[in-house]
């Protein structure tokens, strides 16, 4: 549980703009840790009530109470009816605010549209087709909107975005169960587009939710293994062009580690971000996060503790990837897609040999700056199975447009074959209809010829899974608790199997928790377990 001064810091900083994630976890925490609400409603009117006369903590806390609304449903009538007061004033003000940082329409005529996603430079690019084929529209990005909280704050307002980004299966269920996603198995059936079985499943839990479909896949991706050819070829080592294991790896990751007469590592054999590339050394490992209903957590298993062992063992035991303080004292460069601390820029300065990561680092490995490396990539190296964990995005309509309905030739754009090759055109993943990585152009793109390693992408999709999830817990929770043990298990503070012990029993104290506050997803849970 957060200190009420930790708590409030994070209100101020959200008042000042500064950090509104962290205020809707801050306020997330205590509905989902410490039911203050019910047992002891004079300490939650003194920790929260003080700024409800704030709109960015009104505004999340209506978010908060869309997505969690069991966590006020015992307040009094009287605290009810002050907090619905302050709600609507608060978001009549964040209307104003959003009308006045929004895009503007044009004069031209044409239909507005508005699509709130990251600020990827190459965003703009797959814009500008869109807007050639439907001169009736006009396309734009707004990525100072984009983020869950002020979708969700704005579109139920009134004045959120046309389309909106869903990165996970948590945002889904999120803009699903707040109904600011629209529903779209029918229309999608009616343009004849076939989400379910010709797109990559592993994005599939960011649109579909309860077996209806809420939008469309905008790329996949699974990581892979990058490696320096030149430094491959120094240490007289050879990465395996099939599939090939951990155990092969290690030996030469190991010779690939250069350390310099101080006894101090100059090159590392190989980096890896722990997160998200933990979960696909679980599932390699046969470990699952949840059980296959969804009702337990179980990152406890046997499976899942050998294989956190595993990845531990590379930094301690293997001594091949660097420590978190060893990171620490690297000095990366900024900017979009790896900022300090990130394998991308480590691995652009070439002290790593290899690399953990996905196609779309070529959005950052093709700039001018590391024009000069000679790049190959493999397929990840597997354990007892040979699975990859597979993630992307899905772009989403704003079931409270008013311009929904237009909004859909955006989503027949995402399924067409010119807006796939240019996806994998630009190496920003790979396109989201599978069949668009069986061409020619796609193995080799006469733009780029030194990249001759596109099959791995290919045949790592083929194998990908989605991320895991339960619906009896708030996701992003359940990854904090999660994050908050892979920390101290990667510092080597703590035990593998305690860390993660304490996870699962977190987890499962929330899942009990979220239980006994809400009847119907108790019955959901009793139909499973009977």
């Amino acid at each position: 549980m957060l200190s009420r001064n930790a708590r409030n810091n994070l209100i101020d900083a959200g008042r000042r703009g500064e950090n509104m994630r962290d205020l809707l976890i801050a306020i997330n925490v205590d509905c989902d840790e410490t039911n203050a609400q019910r047992n002891n409603p004079a300490r939650y009117d003194y920790e929260i009530s003080p700024h409800l006369g704030d709109p960015h903590a009104i505004g999340l806390c209506a978010v908060a109470r869309s997505y969690w609304g069991r966590c006020i449903q015992d307040y009094t009538s009287a605290t009810l009816k002050s907090f619905f007061l302050a709600t609507f004033l608060a978001l009549l003000a964040l209307c104003g605010i959003a009308w006045k940082i929004a895009p503007r329409a044009d004069s031209s005529g044409r239909t507005p549209l508005i699509w709130c996603s990251d600020d990827n430079p190459l965003r703009r690019a797959q814009i500008a087709p869109f807007n050639k084929l439907h001169p009736e529209f006009n396309l734009q990005l707004d990525p100072a909107n984009a983020g869950i909280e002020k979708v969700l704050v704005q579109s139920l307002a009134g004045v959120g975005p046309d389309l909106f980004d869903c990165y996970s299966p948590f945002e889904a269920a999120a803009y699903v169960q707040s109904g600011v996603a629209w529903d779209i198995t029918d229309e999608l059936t009616k343009l004849n587009i076939d989400v379910r079985n010709e797109t990559w499943s592993a994005v599939h839990p960011d649109c579909i939710f309860d077996g209806r479909i809420y939008g469309h896949p905008t790329n996949a991706a699974a990581n892979g293994m990058w490696f320096h050819k030149d430094l491959i070829a120094a240490a007289g080592v050879r990465i395996p062009a099939r599939p090939w294991t951990w155990d092969e790896l290690i030996p030469i990751a190991q010779q690939l580690t250069i350390r310099d007469s101080d006894g101090r590592v100059a090159q590392y054999g190989l980096l890896i971000d722990w997160l998200p590339n933990y979960m696909q050394i679980i599932v390699q490992w046969g470990g699952r996060m949840y059980t296959a209903d969804g009702t337990r957590c179980v990152i406890d298993s046997p499976e899942c503790v050998a294989a956190m062992q595993f990845l531990q063992d590379l930094i301690y035991k293997y001594k091949v990837c660097p420590t978190p303080t060893e990171e620490d004292s690297m000095n990366a460069a900024g900017g979009w897609g790896g900022g300090n601390g990130s394998s991308i820029t480590f691995f652009g300065g070439k002290l790593g040999a290899m690399a953990m990561g996905g196609r779309w680092w070529l959005c950052r490995l093709r700039d001018k700056e590391f024009a000069s490396l000679e790049l190959g990539a493999a397929q990840s190296p597997h354990g007892k199975y040979r699975v990859f964990a597979g993630y992307g995005k899905a772009t989403m309509i704003n079931a409270n447009s008013p311009r929904r309905r237009e909004a859909l030739a955006f989503l027949q754009y995402l399924h067409s074959a010119a807006y796939n090759q240019l996806i994998n055109h630009q190496a920003d993943g790979v396109g989201p209809v599978k069949q668009s990585v069986d061409t020619p152009e796609f193995l080799h793109d006469p733009d780029y010829p030194n990249e001759d390693y596109n099959a791995v992408w290919r045949e790592m999709m083929k194998s990908a899974i989605p991320e895991p999830t339960s619906p009896f817990v708030n996701g992003a929770v359940a990854r904090r608790h999660i994050t908050k043990q892979l920390d101290l298990i990667r510092a080597n503070q703590k035990p593998v199997a305690a860390a993660l012990h304490d996870a699962a029993r977190v987890i499962n104290q929330t899942i009990e928790e979220n239980l006994r506050l809400d009847p119907a997803l108790r019955r959901r849970y009793e139909l499973l377990t009977k």
